[in-house]
């Protein structure tokens, strides 16, 4: 004999698995990866630093 299965609850899970997966399509596309993050921060960071250097008092 099979399980009973609540079809609201298996159909809710499909949906969040299929929107799971675009999103990680999606993510992987247009997002950037961890060691273009870090590249953007430093030379941000640089450019701040640079910045408060010529400040004048």
């Amino acid at each position: 004999m099979s399980n009973i299965v609540n079809l609201n609850t298996f159909r809710k899970q499909k949906a969040r698995g299929a929107k799971r997966t675009e999103a990680d399509a999606n993510a992987a596309q247009h997002g950037l990866s961890k060691a273009q993050k870090a590249l953007a921060k430093a030379r941000k960071d640089k450019a701040d630093k640079d910045l408060d250097g010529h400040e004048s008092e």
